[in-house]
Parts: C-alpha cells; sequence; structure tokens
C-alpha cells in the first residue's frame, strides 16, 4: 500500500525535474555555454532532490522542521517560476508550457499528502481489527433492532387480546345487569301489588286460623350470614320457656309483630332455637 501512494509523486517530481531541465538548458542555452546552463538545471533539480531528501529522512523518524520544507518549497517556487518564465518568452507552443509549469508545486504537494498518510497509517492488524469492530456493532444494532419489533408486535398482540376480553367482560356484565334488573322490576311489581298479600293469605288461612300474617317477598340487598357456631351458642330453652319468650317477643310492639320481625329479634337477642322448634311456638302462641 506504501508503494502505491508514493508512486504518483515519484513520478511527477521526476517529471518536474526533467521538465526543469530541459528549460533551463533550452532557455539558457542560447545566452551562456550549455555546460553552464546544465550545472544550473541540476543544481534547481538536485537542491529539490536533496530537501526532499532530508524532508523524509526526518519523517521517518517522526520528525519535523519548517526549514527543510521552506526550503523545498522554495525550490519548487524556483522551478515553477522557471517554466513559467519559458512559457511566457517562448515563441512557440507557449500555451503548452503554461500548461506544466505548475508540476513541480503538484509534486511537492502530493509529496505532503504522502506525508499526511504515512502520519495517519495502520498496520494490518489494527485495521483488521476496526472493521471486527465495526462489523460486532453492526451485528448488536441490527439484533436490537429485531428485539424491539419483537417486542411491539408482542405487545400489539397482548393489548389487542386484553381490549378484546375486556369488551367481552363488559358486554355479559352488561347484560347480565340488564336480566337483574327486569328480574328485579317483576319481584318489586309482584311485592307491591295488593292482590300478592290476599292470595297468600287465603292459602295459608287454614295453617294459621285467626291470623292475618304479614307477607313480605324477598328484598334484594345485603344480608349478613349467620354462622354455625351463633346458632349453637346459648342454653337450650323448653318449650314452655320458648312459648313465653316468643309470646313478649310478638307483643313487645303494638301492633303485634309478623314471625320474620320476632324471629329476627330472638336470634338477636342471643338465644338459640331451631326453626322448627321456632315456628312450633309461634303457632303455639298464634292460636
Amino acid at each position: 500500500m506504501n508503494v502505491k501512494t508514493v508512486l504518483p509523486a515519484v513520478a511527477m517530481t521526476a517529471v518536474s525535474m526533467v521538465l526543469t531541465l530541459a528549460v533551463v538548458m533550452m532557455w539558457l542555452g542560447t545566452a551562456m555555454p550549455w555546460p553552464v546552463a546544465l550545472v544550473v538545471g541540476l543544481g534547481i533539480d538536485g537542491g529539490w532532490l536533496a530537501t526532499l531528501a532530508y524532508e523524509r529522512r526526518l519523517a521517518a523518524q517522526g520528525d519535523h522542521s519548517n526549514t527543510v520544507t521552506g526550503v523545498g518549497w522554495g525550490f519548487g517556487a524556483v522551478a515553477t517560476g522557471v517554466l513559467i518564465a519559458h512559457a511566457l518568452t517562448a515563441e512557440h507552443s507557449a500555451g503548452a508550457w503554461l500548461a506544466v509549469a505548475w508540476l513541480p508545486v503538484a509534486a511537492k504537494a502530493l509529496w505532503l499528502v504522502h506525508g499526511m498518510w504515512e502520519r495517519t497509517a495502520l498496520t494490518a492488524d489494527a485495521l483488521d481489527a476496526i472493521q471486527g469492530i465495526q462489523q460486532e456493532a453492526r451485528d448488536e444494532a441490527a439484533v436490537a433492532r429485531a428485539r424491539l419489533r419483537a417486542e411491539a408486535s408482542t405487545e400489539e398482540t397482548r393489548l389487542t387480546a386484553v381490549t378484546q376480553a375486556g369488551a367481552r367482560v363488559a358486554h355479559v356484565q352488561a347484560k347480565t345487569a340488564d336480566t337483574l334488573s327486569r328480574a328485579w322490576a317483576t319481584l318489586e311489581t309482584a311485592r307491591k301489588g295488593e292482590g300478592t298479600g290476599r292470595a297468600l293469605t287465603s292459602v295459608t288461612t287454614r295453617v294459621t286460623p285467626g291470623v292475618t300474617p304479614r307477607w313480605e317477598l324477598p328484598v334484594w340487598g345485603p344480608t349478613e350470614p349467620v354462622s354455625a357456631f351463633a346458632l349453637e351458642s346459648g342454653t337450650a330453652l323448653t318449650d314452655e320457656a320458648l312459648d313465653d319468650l316468643v309470646d313478649r317477643i310478638r307483643h313487645s310492639e303494638t301492633p303485634a309483630l309478623s314471625y320474620r320481625e320476632m324471629a329476627a329479634r330472638f336470634r338477636a337477642a342471643g338465644h338459640s332455637a331451631s326453626e322448627v322448634r321456632l315456628r312450633a311456638a309461634w303457632k303455639r302462641v298464634a292460636a
């Protein structure tokens, strides 16, 4: 790679030196002996070549000298000036000579670029390591993008499923609430109807003669469950004591309490009796 980058600078330098020597020989050969003109041309080319070699030596050592660089540019400027002067004074092909007058400066610029390339050049191992790092970074970025796309797709699917499930639950709840509201309306209508109590009383007249019970349908509302321990707690009452207690609770208010109200107060007072015994005691007291 070093040979490929230095070849353009070497080729342009050689062409510039040949052109400079040829121009000096043609330009000064008519005004002085040709050996003198040859010495002048070789001096310009030799000075330029010497400063270039010394500058390259310093660059190989990692050093730099502004003086040497300035002298090198000075020889390049002299060579360019000689070519430009010859082009301006030439009787034939002045444009062609003027077109190649920039070659010495261009050759010097190519050596400058080559020096900058050498200061920034890396070995093959370093280049391989950099390429591996870049490839690894590209692979990680591709994997990260694929993971993000997969997570986004999964989240979208989950949200869609949750939304659909929520919509189904809301539909079922709305349907159930509508059914319960219609059932409650029917129950409330039956509970408030005047014919309901008379119909139930006519059916149970023979069961409880002389007593007009207070019929109430179930009410939809909060309930408090009674534990089995509460039903079994308390002292067992005899039939006489149970009858007396039921009668006192029944007539604790005026008018007399219904069976449901009496049973509720009986339980609330902490007394214990089975539903069969309590209803039998109620029948005996009411009779």
